[in-house]
């Protein structure tokens, strides 16, 4: 008999023998019954800020029928039937078939995990990625970070592993989809990833692990039958009679029927491209702000008290958000990046914004969040000459880049970050100097009113101070800001019917960030695995 257990309570130190003897007091049975225990969900529970943290765990056990137990009528307790808790989601092998081989575009995470699971149907997938390999592309990084050279093809958002290459990491998902979540997980376990990713409520990687996993995700694509192509730009479709007939790669045609397009947020040329080729888009709201960064030490203490600095609670995140109140509009934190350092980045020159970056320790000095405000498309520029070839569609697009033009231009025009300590930019001046210990120090004094739209500094001048007292009172002198944070999401949206195809080209699958259906890791893997399904099924279909 299998019994799922919620809500074991356990202390910070506790030892594997104590899971062991909190299942059987919670089932009121002798230990010896038990004959198997897995642990199926680990999360840290710190609300009571006067108490010691403690872990929460769920997990399942197996006991033998011929034990005879009574279970009591307890709602943390429950027998599972004969199917698995997360069973395999099974893809079909379509492979022997004339079916014309699928492409996807872009080797970020919705990427990687189309291509891997279109190669496991036997599709023998090419993958196409602009940028470089995780080797090449690293030095490449480095040199952007140093020296503000910039590689428009191979920088910290192009190239293999995405944008979230140079990230937190983190592995939190709001998805309901159980079952890709937790293939794509047991996927990054299986190219190198800790098994505590299965368990943890906030798992994360941390940058240095990615740098491992990623090359490793390629190798078990190409194992499987798939191709993958660096250094190959998209640069249009061939479409007949509403139907997709190729791609055109590096001035090069590729015949194919099926094209999964995950090129995430910030290549803005591909937007360009589809909305030349009549591919339905729509705006979408995103959002704008600064990146906040305070002493890690800080932020421990609020969320831990004097249990802060214990080696099983390791760096402390956080989460705020404040509501629209009728005057302002409302203020969240996204990526919040513990023991981590703000980053700057680019795809093309003259355009500045930012990111937070951690490794797997989360041993830095600062931790740092984006603090954003919501952006509707009622607030972009309603005109924009059609001699420069902007859409009215692309305008949000617009509306980030005027931003990032400010920034490159207020960080000294040569990809430094513009910085502000917060107490002076809630007195709207420029800052004489920086402080000296800061996570990212090629950055400059800069006036960030002078970067940002006024109604997002209005907002975030109110809402930072507020939010701020949640973590016991940061001061805003111990607060520094660097701008800007404008590529949370897209501000467009690929159209698509509920299949995943694009509503007017069929055989085309917008998916992941890019195309407007998902917001970090995990998201845009799930949605690339579903897009995968949905070639298969659309390739079954045809064929």
């Amino acid at each position: 008999m299998r019994i799922k257990i919620h809500q074991i309570l356990l202390p910070l130190d506790y030892e594997e023998k104590d899971i062991l003897k909190a299942a059987a007091a919670k089932v009121k049975c002798s230990e010896s019954l038990i004959s198997g225990l897995k642990v199926i969900r680990r999360s840290i529970d710190a609300r009571k800020r006067s108490e010691a943290p403690f872990f929460s765990m769920h997990v399942e056990i197996e006991i033998s029928e011929s034990a005879g137990l009574k279970l009591t009528d307890d709602k943390d307790i429950q027998i599972i039937s004969g199917e698995q808790i997360f069973p395999e989601i099974q893809i079909p092998n379509i492979s022997g078939k004339e079916i014309s081989r699928p492409v996807v575009i872009g080797a970020g995470p919705s990427g990687l995990m189309a291509a891997l699971i279109l190669a496991e149907a036997g599709l023998s997938p090419l993958l196409i990625e602009r940028g470089s390999p995780v080797n090449k592309r690293t030095p490449e990084v480095s040199s952007f970070w140093k020296k503000g050279e910039l590689n428009q093809e191979g920088n910290v958002l192009f190239g293999e592993g995405g944008a979230g290459l140079f990230s937190d990491g983190k592995l939190t998902t709001r998805s309901k989809d159980r079952l890709r979540v937790r293939r794509f997980l047991e996927t990054l376990v299986k190219c190198g990833a800790p098994e505590d990713i299965l368990i943890d409520a906030e798992p994360h990687l941390g940058s240095d692990l990615l740098k491992k996993i990623v090359p490793a995700f390629r190798n078990l694509i190409e194992i499987n039958g798939g191709e993958v192509r660096f250094h190959s730009r998209f640069e249009g479709i061939h479409v007949d009679k509403n139907r997709l007939r190729g791609i055109i790669i590096n001035g090069r045609e590729i015949e194919t029927e099926s094209c999964i397009l995950a090129t995430g947020h910030s290549a803005r040329d591909v937007y360009k491209i589809l909305a030349e080729s009549g591919v339905m888009l729509e705006q979408k709201a995103f959002a704008v702000g600064l990146r906040l960064e305070i002493p890690q030490k800080r932020i421990d203490q609020a969320q831990w008290g004097s249990f802060a600095g214990h080696p099983r609670l390791g760096a402390a995140g956080f989460r705020l958000t404040l509501k629209n109140d009728g005057n302002r509009r409302a203020c969240y934190t996204f990526c919040m990046c513990p023991g981590g350092t703000v980053i700057p980045c680019a795809s093309s020159e003259g355009y500045l914004t930012t990111n937070g970056m951690s490794l797997s320790a989360r041993s830095g000095p600062f931790g740092n969040a984006a603090f954003l405000v919501p952006v509707d498309p009622s607030d972009y520029p309603a005109e924009y000459p059609e001699a420069n070839g902007i859409h009215r569609i692309l305008s949000g697009i617009e509306f980030q880049g005027r931003i990032e033009n400010l920034a490159y231009v207020a960080g000294g025009s040569d990809f430094s970050l513009p910085a502000a300590p917060l107490s002076d930019f809630l007195k709207n001046r420029h800052p004489d100097i920086l402080p000296e210990k800061r996570s990212w120090p090629r950055s400059r004094p800069a006036d960030l009113h002078l970067v940002l739209p006024g109604f997002v500094c209005d907002t975030l001048s109110v809402a930072i101070p507020k939010m701020l007292r949640l973590l016991e009172g940061v001061s805003p002198e111990e607060a520094l800001l660097y701008a800007p944070e404008t590529r949370s999401s897209s501000p467009v949206r690929i159209s698509r019917k509920e299949n995943g195809e694009s509503v007017n080209v069929s055989g085309l699958f917008p998916s992941g960030e890019g195309a407007g259906y998902a917001g970090g890791i995990v998201s845009s893997a799930v949605d690339g695995l579903r897009a995968a399904e949905a070639v298969i099924s659309f390739s079954c279909c045809k064929h």
